[in-house]
């Protein structure tokens, strides 16, 4: 909660037990959580052997236990590919990786690394459409789907497996921050923040997995990097957001940008916006428009939506009169 320009936050530790801190500025770093079985509503029985990726990732590599002996992966994510490998290594037989959308959620080296050397199939545009054990996990089917995401009659595939790994997405943990009521991105899951990774509650910050799902610890390092210098500006100089502000917004293949506004105050730097592609481009370009004018166009290659795209505009090519919208143009030749 916030009372009188103060955040109080309860907090527990060995010392004090549970107590309060109260502080005028917070950055929200508390990372993500993995969609589990449930959130997708994945049919059939309930038996043991279904699990997170992630989980079994913890099982296998910090508490030694082998999860299972016969492993199906579904969704691509790089900790499901990395986990069929892992579990390739150990010993256990992968049956393959199936994949709902059109292409691979994963970073296209773990894909070659962990899927093509060692020989796993990878099904895209499949999902699982049965799954079958009474106590344990007997068998599984896989069912190619549309361009809506229904089953296609004819197309199931049946698998023996006593190991299912769920590698279908991470989701900003934020939960704890709720009583707040800070805007939130429908399409992130996390907050929407402007280019100092300000929330819109003043003094609330906001970086790395918690504010959206990232695919390089890289980038997490440097959003907490800026987040934190964002924090002290906000401490120490009384820096407030102004009431000049631009929104940014998704145009033609764009999945989602960060940030979602931008602060004009007198002293703004560069901007550089974080987003993802809705689709797959050998080459294309990247069209930066406010309002209506042309201010930036990017070339790019190698484009996938597993991957985060950087993009910096200079504060000499902003005015302070239009919002900025983003698409992505396909030009494979």
């Amino acid at each position: 909660m916030k009372e009188n320009g103060l955040f109080e936050l309860k907090v527990m530790n060995t010392q004090k037990g549970e107590h309060a801190i109260k502080s005028k500025s917070v950055i929200i770093s508390s990372g993500c959580y993995e969609r589990t079985r449930g959130a997708i509503q994945l049919p059939g029985e309930r038996p043991a052997g279904i699990m997170p990726a992630g989980s079994a990732q913890r099982y296998l590599n910090i508490d030694g236990y082998m999860v299972g002996k016969k492993v199906f992966i579904l969704g691509s994510g790089d900790i499901g590919l990395i986990m069929a490998r892992r579990m390739k290594l150990e010993g256990a037989e992968v049956l393959g990786v199936a994949e709902i959308m059109p292409h691979s959620n994963g970073l296209t080296r773990n894909i070659v690394q962990c899927l093509h050397d060692f020989d796993i199939p990878l099904f895209l545009s499949h999902t699982v459409s049965d799954i079958r054990g009474k106590d344990t996990l007997e068998s599984i089917t896989i069912s190619e789907v549309d361009e809506n995401f229904e089953y296609i009659d004819g197309t199931e595939k049946t698998f023996e497996v006593d190991t299912l790994l769920l590698s279908v997405g991470l989701i900003p943990d934020i939960n704890m921050f709720d009583s707040l009521k800070f805007d939130v991105s429908k399409k992130t899951g996390g907050a929407i923040v402007d280019q100092t990774y300000q929330t819109s509650i003043d003094g609330l910050f906001a970086c790395g997995n918690a504010l959206h799902v990232h695919d390089l610890v890289d980038f997490v390092t440097e959003e907490a990097t800026k987040a934190g210098k964002q924090a002290k500006d906000y401490l120490l100089n009384n820096k407030k957001r102004s009431n000049n502000t631009l929104a940014v917004t998704p145009s033609s293949n764009i999945g989602y940008i960060l940030p979602q506004t931008l602060d004009m105050d007198d002293d703004f730097e560069d901007v550089v916006l974080s987003l993802r592609t809705t689709t797959n481009a050998m080459t294309g370009k990247f069209h930066i428009y406010q309002g209506e004018t042309l201010i930036l166009t990017k070339k790019a290659k190698f484009v996938v939506p597993a991957e985060m795209e950087k993009i910096t505009i200079k504060k000499e090519l902003l005015n302070h009169k239009g919002p900025l919208s983003i698409q992505f143009e396909v030009v494979n030749v």
